[in-house]
């Protein structure tokens, strides 16, 4: 991941936020994340813990924040830990960060290199009574690698069994869900390279070009933006477009076929998500408009329900409900079968069986609770589709939207949505 620089004030922000919400006497510290291994003596390259980088704006591997705004000593409450740049590691690794530089990133005067941490660590932790740590808590992740948190947990539970020890992602969470404005302005800047990337495959697309070609010119295009790839990209043609989480991408693109793109970018550690689904000679056929443009207006309805009180469940509850009567409308369901549905089976689901909206951020699927409830700041995908694969075809459209106090601002707005508008874009070539 390629660093973009931010305002070091975000992050300052971010640890006043969070000192607020710790209780009196706390010590809080957060780890980055491991460097993964491959295989043979490989490695991936090294993603940072996001709650990490959400404090600190800090890339590198091994760093360790150490807040404890009580401290006795007052250059002890805010103390970033760092590797000690050498010749060696010049040399095999590159540059590694001074204190000088790691303080203008993060504004945190007091940086010190890892091997002072012990001593410190220890002394502050016995002037503490209450100590947060950190792990994954989203309620989706499948956790099965031990993290350098879950180390850290176990080794200062077993040295220091006394202390009343505190989750600290409930409150990272509660911060990370409503985003600043620096953090709106990152994630605008990925919606915008996207765009250059929707746009470019709009103009390269025709019968017979391959699902791996279009990838690449998203790759093309974000990568020469010190962009990435926010996911792995879904290029699904013709039935693919029915697989929710394809990730082949290399099959041939076929006339008459529609191509499904859920591919963003992401910028810095910021990331967007979209989806459009194009026709792949530039031309939708009745039965192929007639489907999209049922989702365009779920879609359209679904970000003007994006308001503050409502939980995401609420918004997946609504958009059923409205995708049960468009798919009435397109005759894919009787109103029998809607009667006699179940409430927790309801008939839609045969044609739409994804949520519709999830926090976006530093993660795509951004952390969260699902009983948290929308604040302005919030930025959340929307997502509707109908998938018919009798008919060898889904549609799915998706933008990445803030909730204001006032309304919707809908961050890929520009991004050609409207069928008529995306024939004339893949028509001008």
């Amino acid at each position: 991941m390629k660093a973009i620089t931010l305002p070091s004030a975000l992050f300052t922000l971010n640890r006043e936020r969070l000192f607020k919400l710790l209780l009196p006497r706390s010590l809080a510290v957060l780890n980055a994340n491991d460097l993964m291994p491959t295989n043979a003596d490989g490695t991936m390259g090294h993603l940072q813990n996001a709650d990490l980088f959400y404090l600190t704006g800090i890339h590198q591997e091994e760093t360790i924040l150490f807040l404890a705004p009580d401290a006795f000593d007052p250059t002890y409450r805010e103390i970033l830990f760092l590797r000690e740049p050498s010749e060696h590691l010049k040399i095999w690794e590159g540059h590694k960060l001074t204190k000088e530089q790691a303080t203008k990133i993060s504004g945190i005067k007091n940086v010190k290199w890892l091997a002072e941490f012990p001593g410190i660590f220890r002394q502050v932790i016995c002037e503490m009574e209450q100590v947060f740590l950190n792990s994954n808590e989203h309620q989706r992740a499948d956790v099965t690698v031990e993290t350098r948190d879950t180390r850290f947990v176990r080794d200062c539970q077993k040295n220091f069994p006394l202390h009343r020890y505190h989750r600290l992602a409930p409150l990272m969470y509660a911060l990370r869900c409503v985003k600043s404005s620096y953090e709106i302005d990152a994630i605008k800047a990925a919606c915008d390279l996207t765009a250059q990337g929707f746009k470019r495959v709009c103009q390269f697309l025709k019968p017979g070009v391959n699902e791996a070609e279009v990838e690449a010119e998203f790759a093309h295009e974000f990568i020469r933006a010190k962009g990435q790839f926010a996911y792995n990209p879904i290029i699904a043609s013709g039935g693919n477009n029915n697989i929710l989480h394809y990730g082949q991408n290399d099959q041939p693109c076929k006339k008459g076929d529609l191509l499904l793109l859920d591919v963003a970018a992401g910028l810095g550690n910021y990331m967007s998500d979209l989806t459009r689904t194009i026709p792949v000679n530039g031309k939708f056929s009745k039965r192929q408009k007639q489907v999209y443009n049922a989702v365009l207006r779920i879609f359209r309805a679904q970000v003007a329900a994006c308001v503050p009180g409502k939980t995401t469940k609420d918004l997946r509850l609504e958009c059923e409900e409205r995708t049960t009567k468009e798919c009435v409308d397109l005759g894919l369901l009787k109103m029998s079968d809607v009667k006699k549905q179940k409430p927790d089976a309801p008939a839609v689901k045969k044609y739409f069986m994804h949520g519709v909206s999830h926090p976006i951020g530093l993660d795509v699927h951004d952390v969260t609770y699902n009983h948290y409830q929308i604040k302005p700041g919030w930025v959340l995908t929307v997502e509707p589709a109908i998938y018919i694969p009798a008919e060898g075809f889904g549609v799915r459209l998706e933008n990445t939207v803030v909730v204001t106090e006032n309304g919707q601002l809908d961050l890929m707005a520009g991004i050609p949505i409207e069928a008529d508008e995306i024939e004339a874009l893949m028509n001008r070539r």
